[in-house]
């Protein structure tokens, strides 16, 4: 995931010498905020401050510092405006400020990753077939923590690294024990079952995202048995996405389906993130 700390830690070990070139301003319109940063080791980089040559000079200054007197480099600051004249046209400015890694900042930066690890939002695949599997290989490359649910064993024997898997004879459970603001893509191997999954999500009060593989078709025969069988309301089957991934691409691929919809659960799960201040002020 672009955010774990293994990367992190595993790149500090290898890189031996680093520099953390970190935003620390920002004025108008740039490419990073404030707090982003990324490692500098004399063959190799960690993370991106905005790419361009912004990243670049920043590059050139870190590896001056990495070819200096290591350990004794005072940090250094630069003062860039974003225009013509470092080829660039986003019109802002940047401070970037530039210092040595050593044994008590990598321990800060690795403690701040796995934080940040622990805040990763859940997302659950329910389903480890071909539309399934491209989404987890999507999701993997985003700051979300992704698990596919299966009932059947060899779905999950090409599950991508980084990807977490659980197999249980009764997904729906799984649907009960997630966290508040987690996000359920239901796209299994059987409708019933999809239908048992989506019920128990849309109780679930507090998912960021639910969506269900199928065509308009299903999504209309799951509302007529939902509202009559499944103990469920109009206003929570409002809530179903489905299909997922819109309908103004009509390639049904499984890599472009799953580009799709991991674009529209990754704005679900922002919008949930933002929710406070998506809502009114109290009167």
């Amino acid at each position: 995931m672009a955010t774990s700390a293994n990367p992190l830690k595993n790149f500090l070990d290898r890189a031996g010498e680093a520099v953390m070139v970190e935003v620390v301003g920002v004025a108008g319109s740039t490419p990073r905020e404030t707090g982003a940063y990324m490692l500098v080791a004399r063959d190799a980089v960690h993370g991106t401050i905005g790419g361009g040559h912004l990243e670049y000079i920043a590059m050139d200054k870190a590896r001056e510092m990495l070819r200096g007197p290591f350990a004794s480099s005072a940090p250094v600051e630069l003062d860039l405006a974003l225009g013509p004249e470092i080829g660039q046209c986003c019109g802002g400015r940047v401070r970037i400020a530039l210092r040595p890694v050593g044994h008590a900042l990598a321990a800060r930066l690795v403690g701040q990753a796995k934080a940040q690890d622990s805040r990763m939002p859940h997302v659950y695949l329910f389903g480890g077939g071909h539309v399934g599997n491209a989404m987890a290989r999507t999701l993997a490359l985003l700051p979300v923590r992704v698990t596919i649910v299966e009932t059947r064993a060899s779905a999950l024997e090409d599950t991508p690294p980084g990807v977490a898997s659980a197999l249980t004879p009764v997904p729906e459970a799984v649907v009960r024990e997630a966290p508040a603001g987690a996000a359920f893509v239901i796209l299994t191997h059987d409708h019933a079952l999809d239908f048992l999954i989506a019920a128990e999500a849309l109780k679930h009060g507090t998912a960021a995202y639910i969506g269900m593989i199928g065509s308009k078709t299903k999504r209309a025969t799951f509302r007529s048995w939902f509202l009559k069988s499944g103990g469920g309301t109009e206003a929570s089957f409002r809530r179903l996405v489905s299909p997922i991934g819109g309908d103004a691409v009509k390639d049904k691929r499984p890599a472009v389906i799953a580009a799709l919809a991991a674009a529209e659960v990754m704005v679900a799960l922002d919008m949930w993130e933002r929710r406070p201040a998506l809502q009114p002020a109290a009167l």
